[in-house]
Parts: C-alpha cells; sequence; structure tokens
C-alpha cells in the first residue's frame, strides 16, 4: 500500500507532510508518495534527520489511496490529521482547500 510521511512542525505544531527534495509540505496531496517498504524506510530515515534538527516531531507513515482526485488518507485519523477537524467546514485546513 503506497504511503507518505506526516509529521508535526515543530515552531507551530501544524501537521506536515514530507515532499519531493526532503522539504516539509503543509498540503498532503503535495507528499512524497512511497510506493514500496524501501521507500518508505528510507522517507522515515530522512524524517528522522529532520526531528534531530528541530524542525518536525511525532514522524508516521500514513497509509493512502491514489484516486482521480490525488492522494487520499486511508484512514479516518489520517484524514483529519490531513484535512482537519470535521466540526465545521467554515474553518481549519479545509475552509483553505475549498472542502
Amino acid at each position: 500500500m503506497p504511503q507518505i510521511v506526516s509529521a508535526n512542525r515543530l515552531t507551530d505544531g501544524i501537521v506536515v507532510f514530507l515532499g519531493q527534495g526532503d522539504q516539509w509540505v503543509e498540503n498532503f496531496r503535495s507528499a512524497a508518495l512511497l510506493a514500496d517498504k524501501p521507500a518508505l524506510e528510507a522517507g522515515l530515515a530522512r524524517a528522522q534527520d529532520a526531528v534531530r534538527a528541530n524542525i518536525v516531531v511525532e514522524v508516521a507513515p500514513m497509509d493512502v489511496a491514489e484516486t482521480p482526485h490525488g492522494l487520499e488518507p486511508k484512514h479516518i485519523r489520517d484524514r483529519i490529521r490531513a484535512e482537519g477537524p470535521t466540526v465545521r467546514l467554515d474553518h481549519g485546513k479545509q475552509a483553505a482547500h475549498g472542502a
């Protein structure tokens, strides 16, 4: 199952995702897709470098599916981390992304 790497940015707690070139991005659809176990292990190792550099904390893999609309989180916990709270659609990331 394809995965991406998520974490929380240390400066503000925002959920971020490991993107191309090891850049941390806020939009999970911009995350680097890790298609197999070796790619995931390499991505997690690079993310741990960012932990040691005090850039992010709480690194975790996230299962995703490739859909016609782009990447989608497979689990509700990850969907909430990626898109924000579910109680109001006019706040948080879902308002910014037009959900």
